[in-house]
């Protein structure tokens, strides 16, 4: 179960980074209609698949929570694997999207680890 709550987790920090993007670069249609909902998963694909292969080759359904190595790896494989997919499809992989990316998906994919790990640390002792 914790496995499950985790990758959900991660999956909603890369579509609430997508849904970021977008709207501060007042992508037309907005969320409610059918074209922003495709625009949505149109930014969002390349990084949820990037994160379900960093899933998968680091195995981080085993420690899910940890900060390093899972973590690390699944931010990494998410944000690299997301741009190589990005540039296939025909998307844009600007240096200053890719530095955001790396920032924002490194706080919000480390960002929930550091936080449960404190609460758990705290709960305990």
């Amino acid at each position: 179960m914790r496995g499950l709550l985790a990758v959900i987790t991660d999956a909603v920090m890369v579509l609430i980074f997508v849904v970021i993007g977008r709207a501060n670069h007042h992508a037309s249609g907005g969320l409610a209609g059918l074209h922003g909902l495709a625009g949505i998963a149109s930014t969002a694909w390349p990084f949820l698949a990037g994160l379900a292969i960093g899933w998968l080759v680091t195995r981080a359904w085993r420690r899910p929570g940890a900060l390093v190595p899972t973590g690390v790896d699944v931010w990494i494989s998410t944000v690299a694997l997301g741009m190589v997919l990005r540039v296939v499809s025909g998307q844009g992989t600007a240096a200053a999207f890719v530095a955001v990316a790396l920032v924002f998906l490194g706080l919000f994919l480390l960002g929930w680890r550091l936080i449960a790990g404190r609460f758990a640390t705290s709960s305990r002792g």
